[in-house]
């Protein structure tokens, strides 16, 4: 069967508009398993409505926690949770290929007393989980994964987890920390985590879960390596309740990325309300990372503006922190006029797909010139890219990756573009309300 493919608009004139990005899936996602052990019911608005939070949403119903206001969508959307008095089992959660429930359900789930499955979509099998089921195996709880190591794998809980000191490699993602340090304050002993491997990627997230924590009242401390005190390895959350949540979810800044490209490769200006003054958001880097190819960025009460020209500059840029940014600045560097060095961002190759091996597939599909580096990707300049049907892989960073070069580059389709629901449920709607200076 011949796979639809999504026609990607091309820019015929400047850009001029405001394009309003929905609730990060991140702090989503980490704020629905804090209200899950949560010493009351909390409240969260404007929270993301995808794929991804769904999927997390169904995963603590399924575990018993109360949602209210969920099944009753609307613009200006307010979720109650409820945690329950004990978690429920036995359960069956189903990941599709959301890295955050994969990873930070289960161990949530080892606070419950009885068997729960974990299983999801086809590329989520070939997720790595090692790390996740090697800590749960350390923390006591009995896994069943037949030696694979990965989805699928069943665990028995027995109510309770003592914690205490755990050893975790997280080259591969620094989600093998955030799941731990998410649920450690109902931990008898809290936990420290030491990560050993021999890099870190995409420490914002840690940050941003430390940050959640201590605004629940938690107590976290962070070790840092004495020959670089901006990099940590070690986390200890001491135990203790979490107080319960009641906030606004900050607008999801990667999923921003794509439509702050967007001026800087089709010229114009874009806004998005309610960027925050100050963030542990790894997206928050767009503007520099923008300006630094060559548009301009400004922070007001409005939003974030960028505004560019179309004149593009390559750019030399370790991302190891930022890799979900990736994507879209190799998308922009595919249209700039001096090649780009995309680098420390090896761990993309554990992601939705290969991503590193993605993009230089779909750059050379339009004639344009990529090659893989040990640790990245190198793009060079090349004129008169050429239209073609784009693969998305069932990423959604990669289905936007496609959408941003078709804004230049005419006659690009976008195979199976439905799979950006996992973040943006609402994309091609709101990208060619963009084109249409109409809004989103």
């Amino acid at each position: 069967m011949t796979s639809v493919a999504w026609p990607a608009p091309t820019a015929t004139s400047p850009l001029n508009a405001t394009v309003v990005v929905p609730g990060s899936k991140s702090l989503t996602n980490r704020y629905l398993v804090l209200a899950a052990i949560a010493a009351g019911p909390s409240t969260l608005r404007l929270p993301l409505r995808s794929r991804d939070s769904v999927l997390m949403v169904e995963a603590l119903r399924a575990l018993g926690v109360t949602v209210n206001g969920f099944d009753n969508p609307d613009a200006d959307e307010t979720w109650e949770l409820i945690p329950p008095a004990e978690f429920t089992t036995p359960a069956e959660i189903e990941c599709g290929l959301a890295g955050t429930v994969m990873r930070f359900v289960p161990i949530l789930a080892a606070l419950a007393a009885g068997p729960v499955t974990f299983d999801g979509d086809e590329r989520a099998r070939e997720r790595p989980m090692g790390p996740i089921i090697q800590a749960l195996r350390d923390l006591g709880v009995r896994v069943e994964d037949e030696g694979r190591a990965a989805l699928p794998f069943t665990m028995h809980g027995t109510g309770a987890v003592t914690g205490g000191e755990i050893e975790v490699d997280a080259s591969g993602s620094s989600q093998f920390v955030s799941s731990l340090l998410l649920v450690a304050p109902r931990f008898e002993k809290g936990i420290t985590v030491r990560h050993t491997g021999s890099v870190l990627p995409s420490v914002p997230h840690i940050d941003m879960t430390v940050e959640n924590l201590r605004d629940c009242g938690v107590r976290v401390d962070v070790e840092y390596r004495a020959d670089d005190p901006a990099s940590p390895v070690a986390w200890t959350v001491h135990p203790g309740p979490v107080a319960p949540l009641d906030l606004d979810v900050e607008p999801d800044l990667s999923n921003a990325g794509p439509f702050l490209a967007a001026p800087a490769v089709a010229g114009g200006s874009i806004t998005v309300p309610r960027w925050p003054a100050k963030t542990t958001q790894g997206g928050d880097r767009m503007r520099e990372l923008l300006t630094k190819m060559g548009a301009q960025a400004e922070l007001s009460d409005a939003g974030l503006t960028i505004t560019g020209t179309g004149d593009l500059n390559g750019i030399d840029v370790d991302m190891h922190d930022v890799g979900e940014l990736a994507p879209t600045i190799a998308a922009v560097a595919t249209l700039a006029k001096t090649p780009s060095r995309l680098r420390g961002i090896a761990h993309l190759r554990g992601h939705e797909t290969d991503r590193l091996a993605a993009l230089v597939t779909e750059i050379e599909r339009l004639g344009g010139k990529a090659r893989e580096l040990e640790d990245g990707i190198e793009i060079f300049p090349v004129e008169n890219l050429q239209g073609a049907r784009m693969e998305s892989y069932e990423d959604h960073r990669m289905a936007t990756f496609a959408a941003i070069l078709g804004l230049k580059v005419p006659g690009v389709e976008i195979v199976n573009v439905e799979t950006t629901a996992k973040t943006l449920p609402d994309f091609t709607q709101q990208w060619t309300d963009m084109l249409a200076g109409s809004g989103a």
